[in-house]
């Protein structure tokens, strides 16, 4: 628990409270149990509990929370009003009573579990609230604002966090190329080692993995070698995905590098290759266009614009995720996904958020490519990191 998550301040409810009034919400109802929302649990500071708490931030006016009797001493950090109920009907009749004249709450909920990371609220605690009168409105834009945003410290670490994993991320490159030339066999799992043992050297040691992917393994978006996988040979394509952070209040840096073990690779390669990073490209040029001209973007208008390009050069079914995924202090994170595939991400991408940018084509048992970055986007648009993206597959004379 802590007296400084955004909600136990009085700057912070002010804050809430004026997007609150701008969305036109009569109040944001933020449900906790057991950390199933964590996105509640942080913004009210709340450390483990075991019983249902509601707390709700109204439009105006103090917040209250309405929490367990037991649970009285996980709640001295709260700054605000507490309600207390012990059983299953006090509970029902508080909580009708917390949300009574507050129509259009907004909850960690998504209609049609379009957006999962902010659909957290159980159905039947929307069942429940719907019967007290509560129109459930979607949290999601709060959420981009108030919780997946970075804050400057984040910005600076994240920066310096991506030169690291970019440079170990292309070194792991050299290092296949070196052990293939001594005759060493390398492996996938053996690169995977290097890679953590490189990323741990350079201070980044929270949250970090890697998949190393040679030939048609690459095919497989999530593949991950079990043990030493499979070995990396002389005219294999070979995929580097790595990411980590440096702290728990961090947010991480999320790369994938390509290369060719030769010192040419096949037209059709290169060609794949292009296609690739010309999407990721079209991606950062939407976001710089809208950005200058002042008006919004959706994660959905990126995810369209990246997957055009794959699809005009015949390649379409064979991008099978989302373009890119929140990053917040989760990997994965809460914010706007750039996603019209896996889901229609119609939240804005507003000034603080951050996200990965990673266009694939991913032919079956034949060879996958991919290109991923990262952008934070801040008041005159996105800022990539690394600050230098990969441009051209790495060639490796072996």
């Amino acid at each position: 628990m802590t007296d400084s998550a955004l909600l136990t301040t009085e700057d912070g409810v002010r804050q809430v409270q004026e997007a609150l009034a701008e969305q036109g919400l009569d109040g944001w109802l933020l449900v906790e149990f057991r950390g199933q929302n964590w996105i509640s649990a942080e913004l009210l500071g709340a450390g483990w509990t075991t019983r249902r708490t509601f707390a709700l931030v109204p439009r105006e006016g103090r917040p209250t929370a309405l929490i367990h009797a037991i649970e009285g001493s996980a709640w001295r950090h709260w700054p605000w009003d507490v309600e207390r109920y012990a059983g299953w009907r006090e509970m029902e009749s508080k909580l009708a009573t917390l949300v009574d004249d507050h129509h259009r709450l907004a909850l960690e909920f998504s209609p049609g579990a379009a957006v999962p990371t902010v659909d957290l609220v159980p159905a039947g605690t929307i069942e429940l609230l719907r019967g007290a009168g509560v129109e459930p409105v979607s949290s999601g834009d709060l959420v981009s604002r108030f919780f997946s945003a970075w804050s400057a410290e984040q910005l600076a670490d994240h920066r310096r966090t991506a030169e690291v994993v970019a440079e170990v991320g292309k070194g792991a490159f050299g290092e296949a190329a070196r052990a293939l030339r001594a005759g060493e066999g390398p492996t996938e799992g053996a690169i995977t080692r290097w890679i953590l043992e490189r990323l741990e050297r350079g201070g980044v040691t929270v949250d970090v993995d890697t998949h190393v992917a040679v030939g048609a393994r690459a095919a497989d978006p999530h593949y991950a070698p079990e043990g030493d996988g499979e070995r990396i040979e002389a005219g294999e394509v070979l995929l580097v995905d790595l990411w980590g952070r440096s702290s728990t209040e961090a947010v991480s840096a999320d790369q994938t590098w390509m290369g060719f073990m030769g010192a040419t690779a096949p037209e059709r390669i290169q060609r794949l290759w292009t296609i690739v990073r010309d999407s990721r490209d079209a991606g950062v040029a939407l976001l710089r266009e809208r950005a200058a001209a002042g008006t919004p973007v959706m994660g959905y208008e990126v995810d369209d614009v990246c997957r055009r390009v794959i699809a005009d050069a015949g390649y379409g079914e064979y991008f099978i995720h989302r373009t890119g995924h929140s990053i917040d202090r989760k990997l994965h994170g809460s914010g706007p996904n750039l996603d019209n595939l896996e889901t229609r991400d119609v939240r804005r991408i507003i000034p603080g958020v951050g996200f990965s940018i990673e266009p694939g084509i991913y032919l079956p048992d034949d060879v996958g490519l991919r290109s991923e970055i990262n952008a934070h986007f801040g008041e005159d648009g996105p800022e990539v990191t690394p600050v230098e993206p990969q441009t051209d597959l790495i060639l490796l004379d072996v």
